[in-house]
């Protein structure tokens, strides 16, 4: 599903990925860890084409989104993306966040849109927001109908990054329960973020990266408890 090969990203002067080559299967549930300004999020950020790769090359589903003539809204019909600031339009209510881009972007027919709006916004819980506006919300809806309007694209892989970083403690669970919920699914998830509740429950692989580069990559079982790198135990030990 997802063929990354031989990627390298600079910002400037600063080598912000070396080398990464990774194959994620269809369906599969990956956890990316490593410190802060390891390139965890930039990684996925290539991924979604949201960011031009240096050198290499990434394929999604079929699609090389490293290539120019490859449109962000083409990649944009494979992949959908949760960030850690929610990134909800705060004039728009619930709803039309949810309708916006299948209309202008998948060319869905707004009955159409708002049908399936309902049917993600009732898998996170939050159908009786669907006429609300973000800032009525707490952090932790907000983040679940964020995940919603990213499930009203229909996409094949969901790209997460950081999704739980912005929220209060109290929050993380719930935010959590929908993505371990999504995890049964047959849809391809790749999450970034620190929360082992995830891994434990729902990854099938985790990739630690550090200064750039993939520096171990295993079960949830073989990195976190059977791991011999001196990198990751480092890293485990301030988090665990």
């Amino acid at each position: 599903m997802i063929s990354i090969q031989g990627v390298y990203k600079n910002f400037g002067q600063t080598e912000v990925l070396k080398n990464i080559n990774l194959e994620i299967s269809t369906g599969e549930k990956v956890l990316i860890i490593g410190p802060s300004g390891s390139g965890k999020s930039t990684l996925i950020r290539c991924i979604n084409g949201l960011e031009k790769v240096t050198s290499g090359k990434i394929v999604v589903n079929g699609k090389d989104v490293t290539d120019k003539k490859n449109k962000q809204h083409e990649i944009s019909k494979e992949v959908a993306m949760v960030f850690q600031s929610f990134n909800l339009y705060p004039h728009k209510t619930v709803l039309q966040n949810l309708t916006l881009a299948p209309i202008k972007v998948l060319g869905v027919k707004k009955e159409e849109a708002e049908r399936t709006a309902y049917e993600y916004l009732d898998r996170v819980g939050m159908r009786e927001k669907a006429d609300a506006y973000p800032a009525q919300l707490s952090g932790g809806q907000q983040q679940r109908v964020a995940i919603a309007r990213a499930l009203n694209m229909h996409p094949e892989i969901l790209l997460f990054d950081e999704p739980t970083s912005a929220l209060d403690p109290e929050m993380i669970r719930e935010v959590l329960e929908v993505i371990i919920d999504l995890a049964k699914s047959n849809k391809t998830l790749v999450v970034v973020s620190h929360e082992m509740g995830f891994a434990r429950q729902a990854a099938d692989r985790v990739i630690f990266m550090d200064e750039g580069e993939i520096v171990a990559v295993g079960t949830p079982t073989e990195v976190f408890d059977n791991s011999t790198n001196e990198r990751v135990l480092e890293f485990l030990s301030k988090i665990l």
